[in-house]
């Protein structure tokens, strides 16, 4: 059985449909900074001394701090929003509006410019998984 239905009846039919179902979701489309912060430190916490998303310092949806020591013992308040992540401290949980440092996509571009022990670690960690990898091959 066809239906006919008018151009004026299929409009107004299709816009009820893409408001109903692409609000919800728009809505579930916004990113968590705090979970992407978690994220980010499980990554690499392994190549750091200490890392650790802010308690003290505001989360919000669109942005969260990572407090971060690298094995040179250094400290940085690391800032992740939507443009990457940025050095804004040289302390855990301070925010110093005066520095002007370049954001990063990843947060293995950012250590690796701030970090020669974390790039010695990240390359050992690799080399293992490769060597770990080619072991599974010969099996």
């Amino acid at each position: 059985m066809e239906t006919d239905y008018s151009h004026m009846e299929l409009s107004s039919n299709t816009e009820i449909e893409e408001d109903s179902e692409f609000q919800d979701f728009e809505r579930t489309d916004v990113k968590d900074m705090r979970l992407e912060a978690e994220a980010v430190v499980n990554d690499v916490l392994f190549a750091v001394s200490n890392m650790f998303v802010s308690k003290s310092l505001p989360c919000s949806d669109d942005v969260a701090y990572i407090n971060v020591e690298t094995r040179e013992r250094n400290k940085y308040c690391l800032e992740l929003s939507e443009a990457g992540l940025r050095v804004v401290g040289y302390a855990f949980d301070q925010v110093d509006d005066n520095i002007q440092t370049p954001y990063h996509e990843t947060i293995y571009s950012l250590l690796d410019t701030l970090s020669p022990a974390y790039r010695e670690a990240f390359g050992n960690a690799l080399l293992r998984r490769l060597e770990a990898l080619k072991q599974d091959g010969q099996s």
